[in-house]
């Protein structure tokens, strides 16, 4: 399949993009790389699929022409936006990079005669503090990055109900691994402990439950639509694991991989943070036949290494 891929140069979108050209697919990347984090981890992204034989394009969905990269797509993976919570980043820029950015892309692919599938990434935050129904729970954001995300999935949802754009969605459930965006929690944590620097941690957060998914089963997740695009369209799936932890259990495993305890310096809490994730992913399960197996020990032990020989990587 002819398939394009947004957002390419980061975390997911990378590892997607990489694995999409391993099974012998046309794969193009789109990403503006903006400077919402480190460049240096961005285009050591780009030059890994540009040696894989996948053409990356520099274009910002939100303002340059889209039509010569969606000609003859047949899917579309849109995993480009503004990620996470930020204390400094305004809601116009969240609304820009996650909701103009999905219009324009998705008037870009309106009317395609090629489009099979157009394939929104979302995210659990879109249901709020407590993200553990299925995906007919009502969605209560509790940030500006939540809102725009709920925002961009009903907006694609939209065209796929009036225009016929074939569209699902998926919601993410606290991805971690190797190219995970520097200021998250574990490659934070690996630098602190490596460099003996102090490490922040948001007051209670400690106790937060996540269902921390590792990246190659996420990839998986977002791969299985390709078999049974039929029976995706209009729908939206949950994608992560089911094991559920705290954020303090995931940073004592940080520990012992590292033989060296952090040195915790606490802040207040964080506006917008979710207490409790976990992934209700029977849909996915029965749909998809979606199955992640990656604990987050293994999944640990395959990202701690990575970040500690690309530390360079995260300025």
């Amino acid at each position: 399949m002819k398939v394009l891929v947004t957002g390419a140069a980061g975390f997911i979108g990378s590892h997607l993009a990489e694995r999409l050209k391993a099974l012998g697919h046309d794969v193009t990347g789109l990403d503006c790389l903006t400077n919402a984090y480190s460049s240096a981890l961005k285009e050591s992204n780009v030059e890994a699929l540009v040696s894989r034989g996948i053409k990356v394009l520099r274009l910002d969905l939100a303002n340059d022409d889209l039509k010569a990269a969606v000609d003859g797509a047949e899917v579309v993976y849109h995993l480009a936006a503004q990620p996470g919570l930020s204390a400094t980043t305004s809601f116009e820029t969240y609304e820009r990079n996650n909701v103009l950015a999905t219009h324009r892309l998705l008037e870009a692919v309106k009317g395609s005669r090629s489009l099979k599938g157009f394939l929104n990434i979302s995210t659990s935050s879109v249901y709020g503090a407590d993200a553990t129904g299925n995906e007919e729970s009502v969605p209560r954001p509790t940030s500006y990055y939540g809102v725009t995300k709920l925002a961009a999935e009903q907006l694609a949802l939209a065209y796929q109900r009036s225009q016929g754009v074939p569209v699902a969605s998926f919601r993410l459930f606290s991805v971690y691994g190797p190219r995970e965006r520097p200021e998250k929690l574990y490659p934070t944590l690996i630098r602190a402990i490596l460099e003996d620097k102090p490490f922040t941690l948001y007051e209670g957060s400690e106790h937060h439950i996540r269902s921390y998914t590792y990246v190659d089963d996420i990839v998986a997740g977002l791969m299985a639509p390709l078999k049974v695009l039929d029976r995706c369209v209009g729908e939206i799936f949950n994608l992560g694991t089911t094991a559920s932890t705290t954020t303090g259990e995931g940073i004592r495993i940080v520990e012992e991989l590292l033989g060296k305890k952090a040195r915790v310096v606490r802040t207040p809490r964080r506006a917008g943070e979710q207490d409790r994730t976990h992934a209700d992913i029977a849909k996915a399960r029965r749909v998809l036949c979606y199955n992640p197996s990656t604990s987050l020990v293994d999944g640990l032990k395959r990202t701690v290494p990575w970040f500690r020989e690309h530390m360079a990587l995260m300025e």
